[in-house]
């Protein structure tokens, strides 16, 4: 069997993580009840394993009870924050669990040992999947450790608000936050990276903007934060939007901050995160009344590019042979110009045609998980866009930090190409520095690898926070 066939791939598991990640947003904390009789309580109780998916480990925790109905379960993502997931289709067929989880379009079917003990299963989404072992557990495990996440009450006002794309007829939801004293004051909307965010874009019960929004409302901002649309409280659809859409999103979080009296009309800035440190560019380029952009692990080269030294670093980090991460690099260059030729194609066509074209070249399962994420809208887009276009139409200050140890955003790749394409624009007010030791969540981390998000106590490092803090204050 081949390393790859051994291990989902490192992009393919980050892409499960965002489908996980949006089934966590969607889900709520009543139990769907199975249509089926009693059961024997044998499998009752509460089960908890981890899912390893190379590139991240997630504990996850079900909860099974026996009803008058029949069995129920939910399901906790306890790495996520996320609890009281609903299932369905729960059945015990002799020693065989069978459970669905529809918010994920997954499943879980393992076996119950003779004891009682240990159910040894797996667990399947999206066209893949992953061995998952639970044991029977007496207690509920533990939320991780967060000591940065503020603590209520704050001191400042926070409010919750909504405002209206209006060219994309959604409304999107917010929190607003406003320093105590006399305005107006400057202000500065958060803008997440990829994926299906909240507004505090919590990962792994991290929430790296709630933790920015309150040192930097500390500061003397009024800061916005915004679930993405299609998650949280926000409307509109997530699956079929690009960045081009998440940017017109964040306009509309501009203009909401122009009608704000607590705020300096003259001084909205923005602050993005991965994609969002694209995004602030495309917001920046087409409004010149921005005042300043923070750029987090913004990219600088075209998504291919950063694809391709992703993947690379994330399989030299798990151990991967030097042949086989050269051999994968290869294939992917490959599927991603198949990707981008077919771009005047719809989805569904050019996901036919990468499946047809690299079977055999990539395992049949990894294929058809890979081949889905990666004809989507947002993929495609995401593929062929240039940074550097709306780069070089930035006139305000830009700040760009990575983290030296950001494998997904290498800062080797990023920084020098944002700095050469902002002065070739004129612009003549740009900070770039790279931080040591902070991986892409600007964590501390010991090797910058995915799999250590989780388990960092640590949010967003101080140095990154007194780097951010002390530039805006210039500005």
């Amino acid at each position: 069997m081949s390393y790859l066939a051994e291990r989902l791939e490192p992009m393919i598991r980050l892409k499960k993580m965002l489908l996980i990640t949006a089934m966590l947003s969607l889900a709520c904390a009543v139990a769907a009840f199975a249509q089926q009789p009693a059961a024997a309580p044998g499998i009752t109780g509460t089960w908890l394993g981890t899912l390893d998916t190379g590139a991240l480990k997630l504990r996850i925790q079900f909860h099974i009870i026996s009803g008058p109905t029949g069995l129920t379960a939910t399901m906790d993502s306890l790495d996520q924050g996320a609890r009281g997931i609903p299932t369905n289709s729960v059945t015990l067929n002799g020693s065989t669990l069978h459970l669905e989880v529809p918010s994920a379009a997954g499943k879980y079917e393992g076996q119950l040992d003779a004891a009682g003990a240990t159910i040894t299963g797996t667990w399947s989404q999206g066209g893949g999947s992953l061995p998952l072992v639970l044991h029977r557990s007496a207690e509920e495990a533990a939320p991780l450790r967060r000591p940065q996440t503020p603590q209520k009450p704050y001191p400042y006002y926070e409010e919750d608000v909504t405002y209206s794309n209006a060219a994309a007829g959604i409304t999107l939801a917010a929190t607003l936050t406003i320093p105590q004293g006399k305005g107006p004051f400057p202000a500065i909307l958060l803008i997440c990276g990829s994926g299906p965010h909240d507004r505090d874009e919590t990962i792994f019960e991290h929430k790296p903007f709630l933790v920015l929004a309150d040192y930097l409302t500390r500061k003397g901002f009024v800061v916005l934060r915004a679930d993405k649309r299609g998650n949280g409280k926000s409307g509109g659809v997530y699956a079929t939007a690009t960045t081009a859409d998440f940017a017109t999103d964040a306009e509309a979080g501009v203009a909401f901050l122009r009608t704000r009296a607590e705020v300096n009309r003259a001084k909205i800035g923005l602050l993005g995160h991965s994609e969002g440190g694209a995004i602030a560019p495309m917001v920046a380029a087409h409004d010149p009344a921005i005042a300043f952009i923070v750029l987090m692990a913004g990219p600088g080269v075209p998504g291919d590019q950063i694809l391709i030294a992703q993947r690379s670093l994330i399989e030299e980090a798990q151990g991967a042979p030097k042949d086989f991460i050269e051999k994968d690099a290869a294939v992917h260059r490959l599927l991603f110009d198949a990707i981008e030729q077919e771009k005047d194609k719809d989805s569904a066509t050019v996901e036919k045609d990468v499946v047809a074209k690299f079977t055999g070249q990539i395992p049949d399962a990894q294929l058809a998980a890979e081949a889905k994420v990666e004809t989507s809208p947002w993929f495609r887009y995401f593929l062929s866009y240039d940074p550097a276009t709306s780069l070089r139409l930035v006139k305000c200050p830009v700040l760009a930090i990575d983290g030296s140890k950001d494998l997904q955003v290498p800062p080797e790749l990023d920084l020098a190409a944002i700095r050469k394409a902002l002065e070739s624009g004129g612009n003549k007010h740009v900070e770039t520095d790279e931080l040591a030791g902070l991986n892409h969540l600007f964590q501390t981390a010991n090797t910058g690898a995915p799999t250590e998000y989780a388990d960092i106590e640590e949010t967003i490092a101080p140095v990154a926070l007194e780097k951010i803090g002390s530039w805006l204050l210039k500005q």
